[in-house]
């Protein structure tokens, strides 16, 4: 893109818009915004690298349900959960490695399981990405209000204010967003792992941290066996959300700078890495320090519970560094903000699934359109607009927003993997069928070795994420959970009919030899309420596209308007006829439709060409003074067989506002012999023009259409054709 075509480019843009977003970005500099590793690792995993922050919060919360002495169970919970996602991880390096495209576990389940279980795949994870925006920005929110109390009340006003701002950055493009995300989230990790550390030397050396909340006892009731065993795997599956995120990865592989694939595994490697040595010291520090964090706060004996429970996160940095220290509040500020940027692995996966769910004729087209920034900004603000209506219903609730949690990711992880264990079955399948010297190749022989790896892989991988999902989906659904069971069939029956009814279109619409229109004839009405310069505009277009047959149609609403017209249009002697249809009960377009439809009858199947002019306005409350009559006329007509329409703009004076500089030749002009309107030069908000004599008009076309007034004065060639955008008046 030349400097010149960049500058126009920007200059056309709104201002307001470019303030906020900034400059827009040419197509061909998308290889540029593409992300290395160290800016890929805040973006992608800073949902899964933040969950450490309420995914032990959460597993000890429901622990403690059933008293102290449950919390013995919390390690082997722990460690059953870091197992799964050692595991997920791993399986996902695969998946990334054979569908490197972006599509991640919907393009897996589409392409291995079919069309259905691809859409159950997407509508789960376009669910659990709406859920990672709001609990993420909750649980920022609670941390945030750990810290400050008395920002409380004003909790759902701040979660709501985050989204708008991190959906802000979002659409300033993906560079931009990792540059403001980046800091933050190696702030948090590097904070938490110093504080992972100073507590582990101080457990060490015989001086272990003490939580706030150590000294609270609960008030519990007695469980039944059966209940002891469905409180600790809900304890469990309240700990797996520290796997969310892990798929964010494999969807936006097409993000990373070349090698992708390669880029991308590691990132994951890394995001997996560090997400289980935070999740397992913060468990142990917890656990150590005696932290003591309720579902009800008031079931803590001795609690106020008129004031706010602080979060595990401020009772570990409070019991490690002290209260108030500046470590506390560098943790709390940092665990805040990261929380807060995990929504940020949400504002990516959702809009490049929805990318690739509208290319596949799943999802609307606009959702596969980059904005200005080359980023899907259609998807953003849908996400956004969702996770702020969750949010206002749930109060920015963590606790009750947590139940819906999860059971989306884990659907996808599901059938996901179940996905990889059909593609690689099929590979194996594919050397099998070799004839029998390619089969003992060496090449053969390794690829069949990775074959077999990834299957064992992906069936240790579907083995535990199905029987994750059972349980969770036993341990959350009658709290909860059913919303989230409810709203992904809706969700993939919409898709569904969304693709059936692409499909119909592209049916409908399909070139064939066989097509025949037959036009026999080409005419051009010209709609005329009064006559005035637009209207003249419209005359000079449509004689400039030299028709067979050309005339104005005036609807006649009253007959003192009518028989005025025609005086006006004998005076100044029009160059074509004007017809006047009557109008009785003051419709417009219905006697302009039995109008064609007679004339179609007597004269064959012409073609009718209405042209309708358009006033381009430059304020918005000019549109509230101008009517939509010839919108609506126009809508109405093209429903109308053999009957196309042509907006014919007239420029006010205040479409300068939009534009910055007056009309340019009218089709026509050269033609005429007329003369080109002069270059417009704006100081502040004036136009001058250079001074000079108008050109002549030729004498050979009526004096109307030779020259023309604007604004009071006179201005050779003043019709203007430019601009399709505005206001529309009869």
């Amino acid at each position: 893109m030349t400097n010149e075509s960049r500058e126009q480019s920007v200059d056309e843009a709104p201002i307001a818009k470019r303030l906020i977003l900034g400059d827009p970005l040419a197509s061909t500099d998308s290889d540029e915004h593409l992300l290395p590793k160290k800016r890929a690792l805040p973006i992608f995993a800073s949902d899964a690298l933040s969950s450490v922050a309420y995914a032990p919060q959460e597993l000890l919360l429901i622990l403690l349900t059933g008293g102290l002495a449950f919390l013995a169970f919390a390690p082997w919970v722990a460690a059953a959960v870091i197992v799964l996602l050692t595991v997920v991880v791993i399986s996902y390096r695969q998946l990334i490695k054979a569908y490197p495209s972006g599509g991640g576990d919907y393009e897996v389940a589409r392409k291995n399981l079919g069309e259905i279980p691809g859409v159950i795949v997407a509508s789960a994870l376009l669910v659990d990405y709406v859920l990672t925006v709001a609990v993420s920005v909750a649980s920022g929110v609670d941390n945030i209000i750990s810290a400050l109390p008395a920002l409380n009340p004003w909790r759902v006003e701040l979660a709501v204010g985050f989204v708008i701002l991190i959906v802000v950055v979002n659409l300033r493009g993906v560079r931009e967003a990792s540059s403001a995300f980046a800091i933050p989230t190696y702030i948090f990790i590097g904070s938490v792992g110093v504080m992972i550390v100073v507590g582990l030397f101080q457990i060490v050396t015989g001086n272990p941290p003490v939580a706030s909340s150590a000294q609270y006892g609960v008030e519990t009731q007695s469980l039944t066996q059966a209940a002891v065993i469905l409180l600790v795997l809900r304890a469990f599956s309240s700990g797996c959300s520290a796997l969310t995120g892990v798929e964010a990865v494999s969807n936006g592989v097409q993000a990373f700078r070349q090698p992708k694939v390669r880029n991308a595994q590691s990132t994951l490697a890394m995001m997996g890495g560090i997400a289980i040595v935070l999740f397992a010291g913060l468990t142990a520090i917890a656990l150590v320090s005696g932290v003591h964090y309720a579902e009800n706060p008031c079931d803590l004996i001795g609690f106020d519970c008129s004031h706010p429970q602080p979060s595990l996160m401020a009772q570990v940095s409070s019991a490690v560094f002290g209260m108030n220290s500046i470590p506390f509040f560098i943790i709390q500020a940092a665990t805040a903000v990261v929380l807060l940027l995990a929504a940020n692995t949400a504002f990516n996966g959702f809009p490049l699934l929805g990318s690739v769910l509208a290319r596949d004729g799943y999802a609307p087209k606009a959702l596969n359109t980059r904005g200005d920034r080359l980023v899907y900004s259609n998807g953003m603000i849908i996400l956004g607009l969702v996770a702020i209506g969750v949010l206002i219903v749930y109060q920015a609730n963590l606790t009750n927003l947590i139940q819906l949690y999860i059971i989306g990711v884990f659907v996808s992880f599901t059938i996901g993997q179940i996905g990889m264990i059909r593609h690689w079955l099929r590979g194996i399948r594919g050397i099998r069928e070799l004839p029998a010297e390619a089969r003992h190749s060496a090449s053969a022989r390794s690829e069949l070795f990775g074959l077999r790896k990834g299957l064992v892989i992906n069936s240790l991988g579907a083995t535990m994420t199905a029987s994750v999902l059972i349980i969770v989906t036993i341990t959350k659904f009658t709290h909860g959970a059913w919303l989230v069971f409810l709203a992904i069939p809706v969700l993939s029956f919409l898709m569904v009919g969304v693709h059936r009814y692409y499909r119909d279109v592209d049916h409908e619409i399909a070139m064939d030899d066989h097509i025949h229109f037959g036009s026999t004839g080409d005419v051009a009405l010209i709609l005329v309420n009064k006559l005035q310069k637009p209207v003249v505009k419209a005359v000079d277009y449509a004689l400039a596209a030299k028709h067979d047959k050309t005339f104005a149609v005036h609807v006649s609403v009253t007959k003192e308007d009518a028989a005025a017209l025609e005086a006006e249009w004998r005076e100044h002697r029009m160059p074509i006829p004007l017809k006047i249809i009557e109008s009785p009960y003051r419709m417009y377009a219905s006697p302009i439709a039995e109008f064609v439809r007679k004339y179609r009858e007597e004269h064959g199947s012409s073609v009718v060409t209405v042209y309708l002019p358009q006033y381009i306005v430059g304020h918005w409350w000019e549109s509230i003074l101008h009517n939509r009559r010839a919108r609506r006329i126009a809508q109405q007509l093209m429903l109308v067989h053999g009957v196309s329409i042509t907006l014919v703009p007239w420029l006010l004076d205040s479409s300068e506002l939009i534009y910055g500089r007056r009309s340019r030749a009218l089709p026509g002009d050269d033609r005429a012999g007329r003369a080109t309107a002069p270059e417009v030069h704006r100081v502040g908000r004036r136009a001058i023009r250079p001074a000079g004599p108008p050109a002549p008009s030729s004498s050979s076309n009526p004096p109307v259409l030779a020259e023309s007034t604007r604004g009071g004065r006179s201005e050779p060639g003043g019709l203007d054709e430019k601009g399709w955008s505005g206001q529309t008046d009869s």
